[in-house]
Order: C-alpha cells, then sequence, then structure tokens
C-alpha cells in the first residue's frame, strides 16, 4: 500500500498520510467534512448487539477527531438464505437504535449477499477546520487519558469457545456498544488538547505507537494503571488470546521498552485488539485532572490516567 499514490488537495485537511482515524475536507473558513468507514464480522452472538457494537465503532472515528457525527449510511454483507432476514433485521435495528441514541440520521446504505455477515457504516460528520483533533501533535510532559478499559479481543474469543464467564461478557457488551460521545464532548471542551485517537484494533500500544510515529517524543504508559475488564488475565492465561493481539506485538515489539517489572501477560494484553475502544487522549498537565473529574462525574467511571509523553524518546513506547 505504501507505494499508492496519496491524494493532495488544498482543501484536504487530513489524508491518508499518518493513519488518522478519518479524513477532513474543508468546505469553507469555519466547516469541515469528516468522512470514515468501518465494518466487520460479529463480535458476539447477539444481533441486536452486533449492530449496536458495529455502529458505535464506526462513529468512534468522527469523535476521535473533535468531530459530530451527522449521517450515516449502512454497509451489509449477509447470508440471507442461511441466516434468514429475522436476524439480519435484528442487525439493522440495533445499528439504528445507536445512531438515535447518537443523533445520526441513516440515509441509505449498500448491501451484497455473502457466506459471512458483515455490519458498519459510512459515516460523514462535521468539524471546525482549526478544532481537528489529529492522532499527531502530543507535546512532552502531556497526560494521556484512556476513556474504557481493554481486553475486548481476549473476552470475545473466550466467548466464541463457550468459556467467557456471563458477567464478563456483558460488560465488555456494554462497553463496546457505548458511545464515545460523551468523552469527546469533554475533551473537546478542555483547553490543552494536542492530541487523540481511539483504541481499536492495533491494540493500546498500536495506536499509542501511531501517535509518536517519526515524533521526536515518545510515550510512557504505566502498566498499573491500564484499566482492564475483570478476569481478563485469566482468560488470556488460559489460552484465550485473539490472533490479532500475536500480529500486532509482533509488528510494534522493536518499538517498546518494557520494565522487567511487567508481567508478560499484562504486556500482551497492552497489543490486544479492541473493538469500539475507548478514547486515548494527550492532554497538558494542567488540564489533565479537570478532564479526567469531568469524566468521572459523567459516568465514565473507568477513564484513567494511563502514561505522559516523553521528551526526547524519539517514537518509543515505554511500558512501566
Amino acid at each position: 500500500m505504501k507505494d499508492l499514490p496519496f491524494a493532495v488537495h488544498p482543501n484536504l485537511i487530513v489524508g491518508m498520510e499518518h493513519s488518522e482515524d478519518a479524513g477532513v475536507y474543508k468546505l469553507r473558513e469555519d466547516l469541515a467534512i469528516i468522512q470514515t468507514v468501518d465494518f466487520f464480522t460479529p463480535i458476539v452472538d447477539d444481533p441486536y448487539d452486533f449492530g449496536r457494537i458495529a455502529v458505535a465503532n464506526a462513529l468512534s472515528d468522527v469523535y476521535a477527531m473533535g468531530g459530530v457525527p451527522l449521517t450515516a449510511m449502512n454497509i451489509v454483507c449477509f447470508p440471507i438464505q442461511t441466516l434468514g432476514a429475522a436476524v439480519l433485521r435484528d442487525i439493522l435495528r440495533g445499528g439504528l437504535d445507536k445512531m438515535r441514541e447518537a443523533e445520526v440520521l441513516l440515509v441509505g446504505g449498500h448491501s451484497v449477499e455473502d457466506k459471512e455477515p458483515k455490519y458498519g457504516l459510512s459515516v460523514t460528520g462535521v468539524v471546525h477546520p482549526e478544532r481537528v483533533v489529529m492522532n499527531r501533535g502530543a507535546r512532552p510532559g502531556d497526560v494521556l487519558i484512556l476513556t474504557k478499559p481493554i481486553g475486548t479481543g481476549v473476552v470475545s474469543t473466550a466467548a466464541k469457545a463457550g468459556e467467557a464467564p456471563p458477567l464478563i461478557l456483558a460488560e465488555i457488551v456494554a462497553s463496546m456498544a457505548s458511545l464515545n460521545r460523551a468523552a469527546a464532548d469533554i475533551m473537546v471542551k478542555t483547553p490543552g488538547v494536542h492530541a487523540c485517537t481511539d483504541v481499536t484494533g492495533f491494540g493500546l500500544i498500536g495506536h499509542a505507537c501511531e501517535m509518536i510515529e517519526g515524533e521526536e517524543e515518545g510515550i510512557f504508559i504505566s502498566f498499573r494503571d491500564v484499566p482492564l475488564f475483570a478476569g481478563v488475565l485469566d482468560l488470556l492465561e488460559g489460552g484465550f488470546a485473539p490472533g490479532g493481539l500475536y500480529r500486532n506485538k509482533r509488528f510494534r515489539i522493536d518499538r517498546v521498552d518494557v520494565s522487567v517489572d511487567c508481567p508478560e501477560a499484562v504486556l500482551d494484553i497492552l497489543f490486544d485488539p479492541q473493538t469500539s475502544g475507548g478514547l486515548l487522549i494527550s492532554v497538558s498537565q494542567e488540564h489533565a485532572d479537570g478532564m479526567l473529574g469531568e469524566m468521572h462525574r459523567l459516568g465514565l467511571a473507568a477513564a484513567a490516567r494511563v502514561g505522559r509523553v516523553l521528551g526526547g524518546a524519539k517514537g518509543k513506547v515505554v511500558i512501566g
């Protein structure tokens, strides 16, 4: 993919160059549109929950850039002859309910028949051109705040084998179906926010690496402070690791310095691919406490300081 030409235009604020969460195009001096697309195979058995999670995940890219999602189009791949219309209806109903919660208008979509079901959205949002939050721009001394726990990949893998405890499974479904809207609202109202990304398929470390790719800065992550879903380490040590975890680890491990105090299982969970994960926000130290306090006040109980931005570490992620 690296040899494909990238689009260049005076109004293109964000394109494909830096693994940003979405594209941003300036329409006028005070208005830009955000465009993104995301869809995937079922992460849970219940079709209604699958629909809700897929929509929350797709909208997250707009929230991560400080934007407001306005409209969406369904993307559906579905084996109608084998699973039937009732299952598809439940998927779409779950998605539509989540869009209504987000105040996003469904304006159409496209479907194809496929052997494996897939669902998601193409989303259009808006943002002021001077207020776009990118995944680059973190500054030395910034505090890193993560707004949701991690471990959805491990628990989902255990669920596919019928080994995920019901309470843990219910906890990750609730988290994955939860919009990042409230966290984004707080972020855009907080001074001193320098960068943000949502934590999804590349895991916490993978997305942290994207924030400092080619930069002079590095990132420190306190493994003791990263919020985890209850029981997720036990499931990981029981053998329920998704393949994506090890792909993420192989790809990024050369960028990581790990303290001898960090257990191997904890290091692995930091590479766990997330579905509809939280926002990872780089905010100045003077405003971090206010942001975190407001998140807790509004019910984002799992939001936590997980690290800081290092000067001079040149693209490294330090785990300690």
